[in-house]
């Protein structure tokens, strides 16, 4: 694919001075990237979806006509143009009934900039879920909620609720820029935390479609108005299109009548904090400020992104590049480019392919950080140098600077339900905190008094909330995906099935003699998308069938490094035996403080894999058939299987395999 040709049925023109814009000449260009080859005869090809947005007049049609139906579900079109709105539309396979065909209900995600939640809207959205979902609230991977089990008829009074509650489920889901993280604003007197909190905010706002459709469907056409208005630069630098990034005269100045190629990840950090999973998004913006706090601008990373398929190597997950800096002034004209980048190049014929990471892969970075800097109308400084990456949890009791206290509590697999929805409920309301949803799945009261500590925790731990100490260390820092029985692309189990996974795996690693406090990165994904981001994992499990597993290994616990895949269609019944070796191995060799992933990585995954099929757990040693060796040889094997950190038989047993060449 060559990206510097657009052909097709014409589309409005975008406008410039001195842009990739005017470069082209007459020519107007549709946002679809061809070969350049032949130049006239053929019209590029597009995917279904791609017909889908650009007839629905800006996602309006035929989703209006379909919501008023009395049907249990809507179109396949009505459907793409949902996603946009926040919904997907959903089969609970496990309500199905014999001869009544799909039990259809919707998925509600909203959006939530850094993860913030006001008091008020947190208390509706618990209500709702009560009212109107399966009673039970999902916190997301990206820093939101989900409402599984909403039905057709009451779409509309959960959504309007959620809009005149300060909340939105704008661009949570289809081709526009979805939720961005950013880490949750607990440090009130450290501003480069209200930075990233702010510019979270105000690039949700840019990048935020704006045509009204999704005031038309759920409020019709009443524009609802929030307390907190647009920042004005952001209004401002929206409309700026000195270098061909807009679409003059369109409802949607951004993204235009086709939208976004497919979906697009934004994070917000300050140095050092990797607790938003940095690398894993297509556009990554680091804070950078001065001795004095003041902010100088923003380290730019971009090409990350998890989503692959499996028996397709063209698709693959992959960590992004950094691009440079831009100064603070700039930031909003540099996100605008990125984004057009991404809408006018990347590939609109087939959507596993139209991820910004394919087309970073494809170009190089040279050539994309000069195409951005064409649409930004200046170039990238240098990048500026960052201190070495920390994961944060943000669990358990934190100072804000402010007098108040923030604690993080952990909720296994980000589903609240049951006692402890109603605890939450309970401290929240009673108190009136606002809290915030946290990368990995967990919820923080914000603005806690210090008087009313004891209350809280005693609250929360009656219902099962138990503190972060009381946490196994591999249990609090798992993520799963909801995987079954909604999730369409789902082929195996995650949410249901880690937290019973990973006290097998704590069984195992007491076996082998690691330590009570050995704790490691396990994430778990019912299919290949990879939406708990299990590429990151030290140990990662991705769905390859029922009951069946991709294992992969080697990512870090700061979230830097990709994993890499190891085994495939491990049966979840022999998770133990598949993994008894590997941790032995881990605890015999490992040096210092070592992590698993680390290790892994460092030995690579040949020893790894001779390790684990030459293997003889000590209790079946036992059992073996025994043969008499000389003593001066006994004794030269228990010092060479010490130092290869494995079993004396392990070790005859190899070398007698060699020699009968068995």
């Amino acid at each position: 694919m060559q990206a510097s040709s657009f052909l097709g049925a014409a589309l409005a023109p975008r406008q410039g001075s001195g842009s990739v814009a005017q470069q082209r000449g007459t020519l107007q260009t549709v946002c679809v990237a061809t070969p350049s080859r032949p130049p006239t005869s053929n019209k590029p090809k597009r995917s279904k979806v791609e017909l889908i947005k650009e007839g629905s007049d800006f996602l309006r049609h035929p989703l209006m006509q379909e919501l008023v139906t009395e049907a249990p579900n809507i179109s396949e079109d009505a459907v793409q143009l949902m996603k946009f709105h926040g919904s997907y539309m959903q089969d609970n396979r496990e309500q199905r009934t014999f001869g009544a065909g799909k039990a259809y209900q919707f998925m509600m995600r909203t959006r939530q900039p850094a993860g913030a939640v006001t008091n008020q809207l947190y208390l509706v959205m618990d209500e709702l879920a009560d009212l109107y979902g399966n009673g039970s609230l999902r916190l997301t991977t990206r820093q939101t909620f989900q409402l599984h089990g909403v039905l057709k008829q009451n779409l509309k009074t959960v959504f309007s609720t959620v809009i005149k509650n300060m909340g939105s489920t704008l661009g949570a889901c289809g081709d526009v820029n979805r939720n961005i993280m950013a880490p949750p604003l607990i440090f009130k007197d450290r501003p480069e935390y209200r930075y990233a909190d702010q510019y979270a905010n105000d690039i949700a706002d840019l990048l935020a479609p704006q045509s009204g459709a999704y005031y038309d469907v759920w409020l019709d056409g009443e524009k609802f108005y929030a307390h907190t208005m647009e920042n004005p630069k952001v209004t401002e630098d929206r409309a700026f299109n000195g270098y061909g990034t807009n679409y003059e005269g369109s409802p949607e100045p951004i993204y235009g009548p086709l939208f976004l190629p497919r979906k697009f990840k934004v994070a917000v950090t300050v140095p050092g904090d990797n607790s938003v999973d940095m690398f894993t998004n297509d556009l990554g913006l680091v804070v950078i400020t001065n001795d004095a706090g003041e902010l100088l601008g923003f380290n730019v990373l971009a090409g990350g992104g998890m989503g692959r398929s499996h028996g397709k190597a063209t698709t693959f997950p992959r960590l992004a590049d950094p691009v440079g800096f831009v100064a603070a002034d700039d930031i909003f004209h540099a996100v605008k480019a990125v984004v057009a980048v991404q809408r006018d190049y990347s590939r609109r014929d087939d959507r596993k392919q139209a991820r910004l990471k394919y087309l970073i892969h494809e170009w190089g970075m040279d050539k994309f950080r000069s195409v951005v800097e064409q649409y930004m109308g200046k170039k990238f400084e240098p990048f500026r140098p960052l201190p070495d990456w920390e994961f944060k949890d943000y669990l358990g009791w934190m100072e804000q600077g402010d007098g108040k206290l923030s604690y993080g509590v952990y909720i296994q697999n980000g589903r609240v339900k049951g006692e402890a929805k109603k605890a939450l409920r309970n401290v929240i309301e009673r108190y009136e905190l606002p809290v915030a949803i946290t990368p990995n799945q967990n919820l923080v009261l914000r603005d806690i008094n210090p008087s009313w500590k004891d209350d809280i925790l005693s609250t929360l731990q009656a219902a099962g909330l138990k503190d972060k100490s009381e946490w196994d260390g591999i249990e609090a820092l798992s993520m799963a995906c909801p995987a079954l029985p909604l999730c369409g692309l789902a082929i195996g189990e995650a949410e249901r099935t880690l937290p019973d996974i990973n006290a097998r795996l704590r069984a195992v690693m007491d076996k082998v003699g690691l330590p009570r406090s050995e704790k490691f990165v396990v994430r778990m994904t019912g299919c290949p998308n990879g939406c708990a981001r299990p590429y990151m994992a030290e140990l990662g499990f991705v769905g390859d069938g029922p009951n069946s597993y991709q294992i992969w290994l080697g990512g870090s616990t700061n979230a830097t490094r990709l994993a890499e895949p190891f085994a495939e269609r491990v049966k979840s019944k022999d998770f133990e035996s598949f993994c008894e070796p590997i941790f032995a191995m881990f605890a015999a060799q490992r040096r210092g403080g070592e992590s698993l992933g680390d290790f892994t990585a460092r030995v690579g995954f040949d020893a790894v894999r001779a390790f684990q099929a030459s293997y003889i757990a000590p209790a079946a040693a036992e059992k073996l058939p025994k043969v008499g060796l000389a003593e001066d040889v006994y004794g030269a094997l228990v010092e060479a299987a010490g130092k290869a950190g494995t079993t004396p038989e392990a070790i005859a047993t190899e070398a007698i395999r060699k020699h009968l060449n068995l």
